[in-house]
């Protein structure tokens, strides 16, 4: 029996929850031999998934560095998988979604030939910078990429409308819908002091997770100020934010909710009692694409602090609303679901469309039944 080497390639923390379940089982296929590497383009955040997860790169690249910039991530992943690939000359390398890491890691093999496999494929907004630099990076993955395992029918449609060949898209469900079924755990006992001093039978708890380029400065202001607002008109809800480490989150945060009696502001969560507090919420306010796909297996109304989303399903099956960064639009559409006991049950009753939990199981069924490609693909000739 042929042996199919697979690289998979992990820079951040999303990355790494949604390629956890899929790791797994290509470490348990005889047909595969499962090489892991990093590039760390978030350090602290991603080492508490690997822990979680149980998961043992066999590479590091440890390229993380204070204030880093887009161009020296890029440079310094390429520079760094370039040595790895040429070393391991995998038959396949796995990129996960629309990091900085996920293109240069796509495009690292590209430069040396090598086929490229895209989890999470096919998303899209249609809008150059928004969100930023993501929706470029995965429609230049689209470009690069040999297999593409799309999460929906939609994002298969997406790749087809722009030439991607039939046969090389797979639709497979979200992975990440794999990873909660393992992470939230009834009767769960969180891990952070603050988290478990909160009474979530007297309270309702409003979770706000927003980091993105695009919302930095102003447009954060502005959904700051707007739950600012619902805690001072609702007193039995209380602001759970985990800042993201970025120091322009952390201003917005400190201006704006710091000091008031129901805002906790804690430091990043590890997943366990992320994904624990995200079934325990009564909203969740994000601009995270990763929570629009995870909150609906769980019951829990999302609203979107970004004008357009790569993730329409949800909103169109009902399972998130999109607000924007207005404080007005952002406070009604939360008032709403918090006075309107009928409109709130709609939204948390609404099947997720983003699959049933086996996404994992069959993207690694399709790598092994495309082994016949993957192993007799000329490198070097540029026939992929």
């Amino acid at each position: 029996m042929d042996i199919i080497k697979v690289m998979s390639i992990v820079g951040t923390r999303p990355e790494a929850i949604k390629m956890a379940p899929l790791l797994r089982l290509l470490a348990q296929a005889e047909q595969v031999e499962s090489v892991l590497c990093l590039t760390a383009q978030h350090r602290e955040m991603l080492d508490q998934v690997l822990a979680l997860f149980a998961l043992h790169p066999q590479y590091d690249l440890d390229i993380m560095q204070p204030e880093q910039s887009l161009t020296h991530i890029t440079a310094r992943a390429l520079e760094g998988l370039e040595k790895v690939m040429c070393r391991e000359q995998p038959h396949l390398v796995l990129v996960q979604g629309d990091t900085t890491t996920t293109f240069a890691g796509a495009l690292a093999a590209f430069y040396q030939r090598i086929a490229v496999g895209h989890v999470e494929a096919g998303l899209r907004t249609g809008e150059k910078y928004a969100p930023f630099p993501e929706e470029i990076n995965r429609c230049l993955n689209s470009v690069i990429a040999d297999l593409h395992f799309a999460p929906t029918t939609l994002a298969r449609d997406n790749l087809l409308r722009e030439g991607i060949s039939p046969e090389r898209i797979f639709v497979t469900g979200n992975t990440v819908i794999d990873a909660l079924q393992t992470t939230v755990q009834p009767g769960y006992i969180f891990g952070n002091p603050a988290l478990r001093e909160l009474d979530f039978s007297a309270r309702r708890v409003l979770l706000l997770e927003t980091h993105r380029r695009e919302n930095l400065g102003e447009p954060m202001r502005q959904s700051c100020e707007a739950i600012r607002r619902l805690l001072d008109d609702f007193p039995d809800t209380v602001l759970v934010f985990p800042m993201h480490k970025n120091p322009a989150v952390r201003r917005v945060a400190a201006a704006r909710l710091e000091g008031h009696p129901r805002a906790v502001l804690l430091e990043p969560l590890d997943t366990l009692d992320f994904h624990n507090l995200m079934a325990r919420s009564c909203l969740i306010f994000t601009d995270s694409g990763g929570i629009q796909e995870e909150a609906p297996s769980l019951g829990v109304p999302v609203i979107v602090l970004r004008a357009v989303t790569e993730r329409p399903e949800a909103v169109d099956a009902g399972t998130a609303v999109l607000a924007g960064t207005d404080v007005d639009k952002i406070y009604e559409t939360a008032a709403r679901l918090l006075q309107d006991r009928a409109a709130y049950a709609q939204m948390a009753r609404t099947a997720n469309p983003y699959g049933d939990g086996r996404a994992s199981e069959r993207i690694t069924q399709i790598i092994m039944d495309q082994a016949p490609y993957l192993l007799h693909a000329k490198r070097g000739s540029g026939n992929r």
